[in-house]
């Protein structure tokens, strides 16, 4: 199917783009005509996503093998692909760390890692790519969760971690957005075949629970993500920043605590 967006020209950088949510964020961008590069810790996904993205129209993709914890790896990785391309026009960061399990029985490195994945490497990510962004112009996406705004029982570390990431969305909307830079997080709700939905409803019960609980009574795919995506880096969005939009079937508005209810007996039964 056509795009019915148009990023012909268009530089866009997908980081964690080799896999779930954010291939296909990347993916779909590709098929509207853009430039795409994405990032991850193996070189041999971002090998395989670059050639699905080369089939997608983005003959011209690229990418490279970083950890989002490691701020030179991310600047060097960034700055190489500016001088390939120039500046950027759409960033996505999406790189993500999940684990269910309760506080009392989680490690102090589980809580930091999640804690250095999803919220250090944001800052990260933001501090690489801001002298490479297009001024005015750039549109920046951060994939932020549901648990940034609502608590989930065995997610302590996850809540923390993405409510710190739209604080960065709302502070950098304030910081950037004389320089004509955008800048909103996307929360995806549940988001089927994809790893973050498996290590959650890790039993069929659990998935047939998650399903019934969402308003629209289905779950999500990585073009609902995808799709808004290009809408808030396109044109029509052009007002549009400082925003966390839900994109989840109207989990939000409810539903979403099953998903922290269930994680709570399935994890206090271990």
């Amino acid at each position: 199917m056509t795009s019915p967006f148009n990023f012909q020209n268009k530089n866009v950088l997908v980081v964690g783009g080799t896999s779930g949510i954010n291939r296909g964020i990347a993916e779909n961008f590709a098929k509207a005509g853009a430039r795409v590069a994405v990032v991850s810790r193996s070189q041999e996904k971002v090998d395989d996503t670059i050639a699905s993205l080369k089939t997608c129209g983005a003959a011209d993709a690229k990418g490279f093998a970083a950890d989002v914890r490691e701020p030179e790896a991310i600047k060097n990785g960034v700055a190489d692909l500016h001088k390939a391309w120039g500046n950027f026009d759409v960033v996505v960061s999406g790189a993500a760390g999940n684990f269910p399990a309760l506080a009392t029985g989680m490690s102090a490195n589980g809580f930091r890692s999640v804690i250095e994945i999803d919220l250090l490497g944001t800052f990260h990510v933001m501090q690489a790519v801001y002298p490479f962004l297009t001024k005015p112009g750039a549109s920046i996406i951060n994939i932020s969760a549901p648990q940034a705004f609502i608590p989930m029982a065995g997610q302590s570390h996850v809540c923390a971690a993405k409510a710190g990431v739209d604080m960065i969305t709302k502070t950098l909307c304030l910081e950037w957005g004389a320089e004509g830079i955008r800048i909103n997080s996307i929360i995806p709700g549940p988001i089927d075949n994809t790893e973050g939905m498996k290590r959650l409803a890790p039993t069929e019960g659990i998935r047939i629970a998650i399903t019934k609980s969402v308003p629209l009574q289905r779950l999500g795919s990585t073009g609902d993500i995808a799709n808004a995506c290009l809408f808030l880096a396109s044109d029509f969005a052009s007002y549009v920043s400082g925003a966390i939009i839900p994109v989840d079937g109207g989990w939000a508005q409810g539903g979403a605590t099953l998903m922290g209810a269930s994680l709570a007996e399935m994890l206090k039964a271990k």
